[in-house]
């Protein structure tokens, strides 16, 4: 199909998230033309909004295909930093803080404890800490923990700087990037996806169609009769001046988390059906500055530094969509990563390249098609 005006490219991705922008870069790298358009500015949606935690346990509830996703996916990020720094030119902050899961009351050390046992299974550098243990490697933590899982493996990045790295590098091998570039649809002949089209009305055709566009990607697909279980969960965290002594690790408390960077201890996150409103509330800010002093006097003190909030893709399993639609010729899916996009960032954009040039999806992101949500 030729569209009269239309700028023609191998791939069109829509979305300029981190895994929209770590998809353009693969693909650069394997010379394919490239077209990523954003509908606002780079990598500041719901990739700009995250913690930058790369903390894969928390996520794992046992053997299966997701863990070994993010397993994998933890391993491939870890190996790319550099690689992106020597392209990008730019520092990305990675950190390996290392993480203690806590509990405050004995009664829940043998419940934590029974985690820590399959977690173990799994090959991850992991110990257990008594209190006295804790208090030791991390002072500035309520003296009355009761004790916590330490893994000193994972890590944090700040997403951002990530982001920007991916765009950056993409750009210099070749893609074209579009900010403030709305796609209002996707065109087809038949079952054959050929472009899609921006609410300025220029249109973009290319031999394949990556929708990495979060939460946004279901209004693309609902014309075609594609099933995106998409809903946004919003999530909202504040900064916090570091105290003295300053927090060193990532700590996960009671479904919250404290995250020493620079200056400041980020607290995370809530999570709250709010539709598409990204608005700060103090009911939440409070809730989490509450929850964040329980866990670490010495903030109770500190300045809130500030508030935001961004949109989580949720899908009613917690796993991300990916990969083709049967229906579709041409249409790939990278979206749904709930809170684990930025960690499944490599081993996604990798695996979505390599479907794009061989028409092969990787095995391990296989169980995670959109066929799973398709009614029998």
């Amino acid at each position: 199909m030729t569209i009269k005006g239309a700028q023609s490219t191998d791939v069109v991705i829509v979305g300029g998230g981190i895994i929209g922008c770590a998809t353009a870069y693969f693909l650069r790298k394997a010379q394919l033309s490239v077209t990523l358009l954003e509908q606002g500015e780079i990598g500041r949606q719901s990739s700009g909004a995250a913690a930058g935690l790369l903390a894969p346990l928390g996520a794992l509830n046992g053997p299966g295909p997701f863990t070994d996703l993010l397993l994998c996916g933890f391993q491939q990020f870890v190996e790319l930093v550099s690689e992106l720094e020597d392209v990008s030119g730019l520092k990305l902050d990675f950190v390996r803080s290392g993480t203690l899961r806590v509990v405050r009351d004995l009664k829940y050390v043998a419940r934590l404890k029974k985690r820590l046992e399959a977690w173990q299974t799994l090959g991850l550098h992991l110990s257990w800490l008594d209190g006295v243990d804790v208090q030791q490697l991390e002072p500035a933590l309520l003296p009355t923990i009761a004790g916590a899982i330490y893994a000193p493996d994972e890590a944090q990045i700040n997403p951002v700087r990530f982001v920007g790295a991916f765009a950056s590098a993409a750009c210099q091998l070749g893609a074209r990037l579009y900010q403030h570039t709305t796609v209002s649809e996707i065109i087809h002949e038949q079952n054959k996806i050929v472009g899609v089209r921006t609410a300025s009305g220029t249109t973009f055709t290319g031999q394949h169609v990556v929708l990495a566009a979060g939460v946004w990607s279901e209004h693309l697909c609902s014309p075609l009769n594609v099933t995106l279980p998409l809903r946004p969960i919003r999530g909202q965290m504040i900064a916090l001046e570091q105290p003295a002594p300053a927090l060193r690790h990532i700590v996960f408390g009671d479904a919250m988390y404290l995250l020493p960077r620079d200056t400041h201890v980020l607290v995370g996150a809530t999570r709250k059906d709010a539709g598409f409103d990204v608005s700060v509330t103090q009911e939440e800010t409070l809730q989490l500055q509450h929850a964040a002093i329980r866990l670490m006097p010495s903030l109770k003190s500190s300045v809130l530094v500030r508030a935001w909030a961004g949109l989580r893709p949720g899908t009613p399993d917690r796993y991300p969509i990916l990969g083709p639609v049967p229906e579709w010729k041409n249409l790939v899916l990278a979206t749904g990563y709930n809170s684990v996009g930025l960690m499944l960032s490599a081993i996604t954009a990798r695996g979505i390249a390599a479907y794009v040039m061989t028409g092969s999806l990787p095995e391990i992101m296989q169980p995670f098609t959109q066929q799973r949500f398709q009614k029998s």
